[in-house]
């Protein structure tokens, strides 16, 4: 890594953002690597879908470098928040219009290279897990995805879905509930014993 690659690294999303709207390609390339992985992740879970996750992820792209020439670096907003925002919107625009897609079905998120029997015990845990949040209402299914899985905060992800703070808590609260009894009944089979 050369100094410029080692110094736009320690920049954070907004200054990337300031630079990419001035031309510059590595600002680009790095925003890039930081946050289209987290909305294809966001998108996916939500969709339960890799191709649709996939147009989502990169439209979500595609709007946040469209707006990089108003961002203010400032720290009203992180790309990251408006960008989990975007994904939100063309999540649900997507589910609303074909209907809700159930399950992933494959390993897309797992990174690593472990062993046969902890991939396949892990690919149990995903398919699992995306089962049951295919089950959840797409908000409440939104608030867990983007608190649990993806770590935003409370006021982030208050401002990703347009709605207040305790609103937030309440929806991951209610989500968590849902989940925990949906898989209560699989634990052992999925290698938590009882």
């Amino acid at each position: 890594m050369g100094q410029a690659d080692t110094e736009l690294a320690a920049l954070d999303d907004g200054a990337l953002m300031v630079l990419f709207a001035h031309g510059d390609p590595g600002a680009a390339r790095l925003l890039t690597e930081r946050l289209l992985p987290r909305a294809f992740r966001h998108a996916a879970r939500v969709l339960g879908d890799r191709a649709a996750a996939e147009d989502v992820a990169q439209e979500a792209m595609l709007r946040l470098w469209r707006a990089a020439a108003e961002w203010r670096a400032d720290g009203s907003a992180k790309p990251s928040t408006w960008l989990h925002k975007v994904v939100a919107n063309l999540s649900i625009d997507r589910l609303r219009k074909s209907g809700r897609a159930v399950e992933l079905g494959d390993d897309d998120f797992a990174d690593g290279a472990p062993g046969m029997e902890t991939r396949l015990q892990d690919m149990g845990r995903m398919a699992a897990l995306d089962a049951a949040l295919a089950t959840l209402p797409e908000r409440q299914r939104q608030a867990v995805v983007l608190r649990h899985i993806e770590g935003l905060s409370n006021p982030e992800i208050a401002e990703a879905l347009g709605i207040g703070v305790e609103a937030v808590e309440s929806l991951t609260a209610r989500g968590k509930r849902a989940l925990s009894a949906a898989l209560k009944h699989h634990k052992e089979a999925l290698g938590y014993g009882q």
